[in-house]
């Protein structure tokens, strides 16, 4: 009896779909995009790369809160400028980037980088902001005096978290124009957008009203905006886009601000520090597949139609082109992004519960998904590193997605497989 139920088992597991996990070979990803300028190319290689990659200290404006020292830190998988990597550095480093800190137990060694946000303030009204997991008190190179103290994480049910997102082909994605966006969100061929139930918004800038698309909610316009809020938020260095510190203490905020200014800074000839993430994000290339067309496996080929076929693609568009861009290596361009770069409803079991611009508390960008297939985590805080995890937390009520997702449990086992390996494919 035992046997037979080991051997019903058995078969069950191997029928089951299953994710293939990240996917082995070269990365794919993180090179320069081609087409650049003698002068692009110098900017990228001299200046964009070591400045995304440098270790900040307190001197550079790190701090007083933070939560990494380094750009490259966070953006790491497969390459310099991807998601997550396999070991945490905010675990690997703390004891020297952060000694006068605790370990908070929501980092784990083989976790994501977490960010952490408060859903609402201690007297109830809306947060959303950024509680900096870190502070440089303890380090050797902190202001005398400097003892300010980490937040409270005790509150697990008014914490979210987000985790980094790719910067691989930020620049096709800054030159695709907000016209393209809005007319690809509109169009609904045979009306199989309203058969899904698939709605979905564009984020916009409040001043002027043009297409937000950067971030997990597509609450930045620019390339500019997005390095300079990052610079500020998760390493504490104010800049002119954002030039105030987010610490009062004046014992601990004693460098003269911004500590990174745009521009070239006096008596330098290299750029500023968010110039230098502008144009890394701005060239760095999109990501290459493993395969494209009959080079791809037959369940690879059957997983690329059953994603259009399902209803994936209605959000996950596969591709966009760019405008005329101020680079030609960015003009007029196919960016294989699959994303619609807008919002959609995502239901109560995604929802973080944080409004940012035009997008609502359930509501998210449509993350790209080039270079998936090397993604370790996945969701804004990512909670799952198994793909087929990912694809069903889209479902539920209220989700735009819970339809396509009825029709992927549809599926046979073999097929969800094929769908499976196409993703990882990408």
């Amino acid at each position: 009896m035992k046997s037979a139920l080991l051997f019903a088992f058995t078969a069950m597991v191997l029928l089951a779909q299953v994710d293939p996990g990240v996917r082995s070979g070269p990365a794919g990803a993180g090179t320069p995009i081609a087409g650049m300028t003698a002068g692009e190319q110098d900017f990228f290689t001299n200046h964009a790369v070591p400045a995304f990659n440098e270790v900040e200290a307190v001197a550079d404006g790190l701090g007083p809160r933070f939560n990494l020292n380094s750009c490259a830190g966070c953006h790491a998988q497969p390459a310099v400028g991807g998601s997550s990597p396999a070991s945490n550095p905010q675990v690997a480093n703390a004891s020297s980037m952060a000694p006068g800190n605790t370990l908070p137990p929501f980092l784990k060694t083989n976790g994501p980088v977490r960010e952490v946000r408060f859903i609402h303030n201690p007297d109830g009204s809306p947060d959303g902001g950024v509680h900096d997991i870190f502070t440089i008190t303890g380090r050797p190179d902190a202001p005398a005096g400097c003892a300010i103290t980490q937040p409270d994480f005790s509150n697990t049910a008014n914490i979210i978290f987000r985790i980094p997102t790719p910067v691989f082909g930020g620049g096709l994605i800054e030159a695709i124009t907000d016209t393209a966006i809005q007319q690809n969100l509109a169009s609904d061929p045979q009306g199989r957008k309203a058969f899904f139930g698939i709605r979905g918004h564009v984020n916009t800038s409040g001043n002027d009203g043009t297409v937000t698309r950067f971030g997990w909610k597509a609450q930045n316009k620019s390339l500019q905006i997005f390095a300079g809020e990052a610079y500020n938020v998760e390493m504490g260095v104010t800049n002119e886009n954002f030039p105030n510190e987010r610490e009062g203490d004046p014992n601990c905020a004693t460098n003269p601000t911004p500590e990174s200014p745009s521009g070239f800074n006096v008596g330098s000839t290299s750029p500023a520090d968010i110039l230098s993430f502008m144009g890394f994000m701005k060239f760095l290339d999109q990501p290459a597949p493993a395969c494209t067309g009959a080079a791809c496996s037959p369940s690879i080929q059957n997983g690329q139609n059953l994603f259009l076929q399902i209803g994936c693609a209605l959000c996950h568009t596969p591709s966009l082109t760019t405008g005329l861009a101020s680079s030609a290596a960015l003009s007029q361009k196919q960016a294989n992004l699959f994303s619609d770069l807008a919002l959609h409803h995502m239901g109560g079991g995604l929802a973080d519960g944080v409004t940012q611009g035009s997008a609502g508390p359930d509501e998210f960008r449509t993350a790209p998904l080039w270079g998936i297939g090397q993604r370790i985590f996945f969701l804004h805080d990512g909670r799952t590193s198994d793909l087929l995890q990912a694809i069903l937390a889209h479902g539920g009520q209220n989700s735009e997605a819970e339809r396509v997702v009825d029709a992927f449990q549809a599926l046979s086992r073999s097929q969800k497989q094929n769908l499976l390996n196409f993703l990882r494919s990408l």
